[in-house]
């Protein structure tokens, strides 16, 4: 039995990228099939992985300026090889649900969200776009159709997982399909309760509109109160250039660094809706409360006033309405840390192998697999694949 793992693409080092490497650790001696490989932009963790790119890989601005390369996807994701395959896991947030397996081959996509730009969050895609005007006409002249093959690319895989009970409602509305939920994987362990906070709030991920950092960024602007913010993205220069020197914009940072920011921190600022919410579980690990706006994720992984508090509406004046009222010692740490355990990296490798091996048995006992092996001999020995 041979298994490969297929991601959209390494370029950036975010959640989905996080769950990737889990995936590796399961599974290390399987191939990672990408459109496109950032060596430079991705997680160094992934230097000594086998790679297999397509042929947007050979095409420099396409890992630079991916969105002028869309409508492109579609076939790059399609033209890779995976007939040697018996199971395929996808790690998808857009294309890689879409590869094209052998009849006989078990796919089953780990799917972290229905395709944002597509379904979800169109306009800020759009708006996010390099400023160029060219682009921003042609790009949405591609959506359409990128959204009749996404729906389409999401009936392939044979069984779908989504990373929250959130994420499940938008696979059944856009996708009209089951699937099972499995949460992402946290280091609990790795992170730790500091014996002594320091005076500052936390805040950080890819910076982009979404995530409405800009929320934050306001609401700090007003309070004067210490802020930081780790991560990069596209929102990066525009959010620095608004805030005001209280607020300190850290850029990338090493897992230590944010083991320790996370540990110190007097909370966790989280106002946007997440699919799952990977940071705002680190910090819990690490025994602090956090501030969230409760749609996604936060519902399912946040407790209002024993691991955090909740917002009432999603606006800046009501982020520093609670944070100016935000008492730390109204939460025990020991007890956050212990309800983060529920997400610990350990029993995502658990649930998500024991799933993968029950999957393939149900798939190999039943008469359609023994259906598909013969139906491929015949093509195999009397026609020409496409």
């Amino acid at each position: 039995m041979r298994l490969a793992l297929v991601h959209d693409y390494l370029s950036q080092d975010g959640g989905a990228e996080h769950v990737l490497r889990v995936m590796q650790e399961i599974w290390p001696e399987a191939p990672t099939f990408v459109l496109f490989y950032d060596a430079g932009r991705a997680n160094p963790a992934f230097r000594d992985k086998s790679i297999k790119s397509s042929f947007l890989h050979r095409v420099p601005l396409a890992r630079f300026r991916y969105q002028w390369f869309l409508p492109l996807m579609p076939k790059a994701i399609e033209a890779l090889d995976l007939g040697d395959y018996d199971i395929i896991i996808s790690s998808s947030s857009s294309f890689a649900k879409g590869i094209i397996t052998r009849a006989s081959a078990l796919h089953i996509s780990y799917c972290h969200t229905p395709t944002r730009y597509l379904w979800g969050d169109t306009y800020n895609y759009i708006e996010e776009l390099p400023h160029n005007r060219l682009v921003k006409a042609i790009v949405p002249l591609f959506l359409t159709n990128l959204r009749l093959w996404d729906r389409l690319a999401a009936e392939r895989p044979q069984k779908m997982i989504a990373n929250s009970r959130a994420v499940q409602e938008r696979i059944k509305k856009y996708y009209n399909r089951e699937s099972d939920v499995i949460y992402p994987p946290v280091f609990v362990d790795q992170f730790y309760i500091s014996p002594k906070q320091e005076n500052f709030f936390l805040a950080g991920g890819r910076l982009v509109g979404y995530k409405r950092f800009d929320l934050i960024v306001q609401a700090f602007n007003k309070l004067k109160m210490p802020l930081k913010i780790f991560g990069i993205g596209p929102k990066f220069d525009e959010l620095r250039r608004l805030s005001s020197p209280n607020i300190e914009f850290l850029g990338r940072i090493s897992d230590e660094v944010k083991k320790e920011l996370c540990s110190k921190c007097l909370a966790f600022i989280h106002p946007q809706e997440e699919d799952f919410g990977l940071t705002a579980v680190e910090a819990m690990s690490s025994g602090r409360p956090v501030i969230a706006w409760p749609r996604g994720g936060a519902l399912e992984t946040v407790i209002p006033g024993k691991t955090g508090i909740f917002l009432d509406e999603q606006s800046w004046e009501e982020l520093a309405g609670q944070i100016i009222n935000f008492k730390p010692e109204n939460f025990d740490p020991a007890q956050i840390r212990e309800h983060a355990r529920a997400f610990d990296a350990g029993r995502f490798k658990n649930e998500l192998g024991e799933y993968v091996e029950k999957s393939w048995q149900e798939f190999t006992k039943g008469t359609n697999y023994e259906h598909a092996a013969n139906i491929r001999t015949f093509n195999l020995s009397k026609h020409s694949l496409p």
